[in-house]
């Protein structure tokens, strides 16, 4: 069974537009994220970036992954595991 779901943007029945409230632009921003992620565009899209575009989309995902998820909240939801290794010496 795959690890990874896009279930709000077939879920998501409503205004998709940004600036109207902070609700409705949380809603459109993770209905834009999961349509971007889907594997046709991004086979389609990812070639198609210089390499300053495709350092830029990472710097930004990782940038703001780090600013707002804990560590074990990035090994949970992005990573797909339990816990942060910890590395022993």
């Amino acid at each position: 069974m795959s690890q990874h779901h896009h279930t709000f943007v077939d879920q998501y029945d409503g205004m998709v537009a940004f600036g109207f409230s902070r609700e409705i632009d949380e809603k459109s921003l993770m209905y834009y994220l999961q349509k971007f992620s889907e594997d046709d565009l991004t086979k389609t899209l990812v070639p198609r970036l210089s390499n300053d575009e495709i350092n830029e989309v990472f710097e930004l995902v990782s940038r703001l992954m780090k600013k707002h998820l804990s560590d074990a909240e990035y090994h949970q939801y992005f990573l797909k595991d339990q816990a942060p290794h910890h590395h022993h010496e």
